[in-house]
């Protein structure tokens, strides 16, 4: 505790410690109008139990129709309050109004959707009355605008992202595999609901995707499914089983299908507890089982590569020639030549990429005007190129390739005369073009796809900035002769004005190399829906070109700097070299 220096004033919304808890306070007798909206202010960033207290600075009209789950309207810090009312004709007067402001930069909404924002002025207006209270006239908010304002500090204290698993669409149930639809839900007990961690993270599951993603994705769950009545707080035993009562929606579930809304339970809750649950007992209205699973056994249907999957690297030497640093070497291994045209062949190539079954890889050649797809498992000719660009200058022909966890090979032309983004379905055949509707003028420099094949991450210029979106892939048509387009594109890393490489780090976040305006290069986590987790940035390193990361968030972070090397980062370590010469290294994908 300081005990010399200035007196300073305290913003309500500090950053701090998440374990910080605000407590609300009822207004006092007599409390000037100004009391009262600092007040309601400052309530609001409490876990008050269903906003009791934080109504109590509200006429019982506006308390009656206020609904505080409607959406969240997070601003850059708290809201500014005008210093005097706006409207007051004297001081006998029974009714004022303030003006609230700030800079907006997101919202949620009622699906509990993070929505970033590019940051614009926002301003709502709180009236307040003079009304008769139990001890005379007190000063109350009879007009207030749905839903809850905070600042981007409080945000984080009370919310956490997490991510719930739905069933990728379009797939055999053979090939079912889940896919990461990230939520924001409150931490410790949500006051509308008075449920607590792992309840909301069920009750969200439950009640579906968010809209973004629904298109590509289902839940095994029987529509409508909801906890038991009366349940709000769920919690694994001794044994880290949780069971989960669930009303007669779900009580005629067959077996099989029981299986899968179980996994879609465990993958949710991976994160949310102090320990793994390690078995979930989905039970009917009546109480009796309805079906039991392991953590174990739900690994059957994880999202692509988060189990087991690749964890070796691929580069292209000083040569031209792709290598191999052996997987379960964190980075470390002896790179050695792959087999086939890309590892011994005469072709110099400038970037790979391996399919996640790590036998098929996409190189392009030394300048970027063609790709080629060859066998990186056994020897072979190098074949004919499976696209080519004919843009005159190299920085406007071939993106790097990428694979996703469909098997399928997506790259991009720059051309500025003919900008186009292909698919290889199988990573064979002819190359098949994908619509991006969204796209507003702007061109793709650089994708990358997610493990799931549901999603996929473009760098887009457009003038002088490079930007980050993620977009739904939607397909149609029968299988094998469907065609996909990119639709719906939103901001990823609204805060960086200028994006130079990505990569996908695990089912729902990517590590991007960027700079925010005026600032320097920084590497940073950004979740899929836009959101920076408080952990985000990176250790610096120099001029980094490229960046690669693995579904497994444990294996090392990978960076291709200008002149020095390639460096690996682990979890909880600095930036070590691991190649002088090389360049373009990738994980499988």
């Amino acid at each position: 505790m300081p005990v010399t220096g200035d007196v300073k004033a305290v913003d309500a919304s500090q950053p701090g410690d998440s374990q910080v808890q605000v407590y609300a306070v009822a207004p006092r007798d007599g409390a000037t109008p100004n009391e009262v909206v600092d007040g309601f202010l400052e309530s609001m960033t409490s876990d008050d139990s269903d906003f009791r207290t934080t109504r109590q600075y509200l006429t019982k009209r506006a308390s009656n129709n206020w609904k505080p789950g409607a959406v969240t309207t997070v601003l850059a810090k708290a809201p500014n309050r005008s210093d005097r009312p706006i409207h007051e004709s004297d001081r006998s007067t029974n009714e004022v109004s303030y003006t609230l402001t700030g800079e907006k930069v997101a919202t949620v909404d009622d699906q509990n959707a993070y929505q970033p924002l590019t940051p614009t002025d926002y301003s709502r207006t709180l009236q307040l009355v003079r009304q008769n209270g139990p001890d005379g006239k007190e000063w109350r908010i009879d007009l207030v605008p749905d839903g809850l304002v905070l600042g981007q500090s409080d945000f984080k204290r009370l919310y956490r992202s997490v991510n719930k698993f739905y069933f990728a669409t379009g797939r055999s149930e053979a090939q079912s595999t889940l896919v990461a639809d990230p939520v924001y839900i409150r931490n410790r007990t949500d006051p509308a609901t008075g449920m607590d961690t792992v309840t909301q993270a069920v009750r969200s599951l439950l009640r579906g995707p968010t809209d973004w993603l629904r298109p590509v994705v289902a839940s095994r769950f029987p529509a409508g499914t909801g906890l038991r009545k009366g349940v709000t707080s769920l919690t694994p035993d001794d044994r880290n089983v949780l069971k989960v009562p669930l009303d007669k929606k779900a009580d005629g579930t067959g077996q099989r299908s029981c299986r899968m809304m179980a996994s879609q339970l465990l993958f949710t809750l991976r994160d949310l507890t102090s320990a793994r649950v390690e078995q979930v007992e989905l039970q009917r209205s009546d109480g009796s089982a309805l079906c039991v699973l392991d953590a174990d056994q739900a690994e059957e249907y994880a999202p692509d590569g988060s189990s087991g999957g690749p964890d070796s690297q691929y580069f292209v030497d000083a040569k031209g020639h792709v290598e191999r640093i052996p997987g379960s070497t964190r980075g470390s291994g002896e790179p050695e030549r792959v087999a086939g045209p890309f590892g011994a062949g005469s072709l110099k190539v400038s970037a790979v990429g391996v399919a996640r079954d790590e036998q098929t890889a996409a190189a392009l050649s030394q300048h970027a005007d063609a790709l080629y797809v060859s066998s990186i498992a056994a020897d072979g000719e190098l074949p004919v190129p499976a696209v080519t660009s004919k843009a005159g200058r190299e920085e406007n022909r071939l993106t790097a390739p990428s694979w996703d966890g469909r098997g399928d090979l997506w790259v991009a032309d720059r051309d500025p005369g003919n900008s186009r983004l292909l698919r290889l379905a199988g990573g064979t055949g002819k190359p098949q073009e994908v619509t991006v509707p969204s796209l507003d003028g702007s061109r793709i420099t650089a994708l990358r796809l997610s493990s799931d094949g549901v999603r996929i991450a473009l760098l887009l210029t457009n003038g002088d900035g490079t930007t980050l979106k993620i977009g739904r892939i939607e397909r149609h048509g029968p299988q094998g002769k469907e065609k996909a387009s990119v639709v719906d594109l939103r901001q990823a890393a609204p805060q960086l004005v200028d994006v130079t490489a990505m990569s996908w780090s695990g089912g729902s976040r990517l590590v991007v190399v960027g700079k925010e305006q005026g600032g320097v290069q920084q590497v940073r986590y950004v979740q899929a829906d836009g959101s920076t987790p408080s952990s985000g940035v990176l250790p610096g390193v120099n001029q980094v070109r490229a960046i690669a990361a693995a579904d497994d968030e444990q294996l090392p972070l990978m960076a291709d700097t200008v002149g020095e090397g390639i460096f690996k980062l682990l979890p909880g370590d600095n930036w070590q070299s691991v190649l002088k010469e090389g360049s373009a290294l990738v994980y499988p994908g």
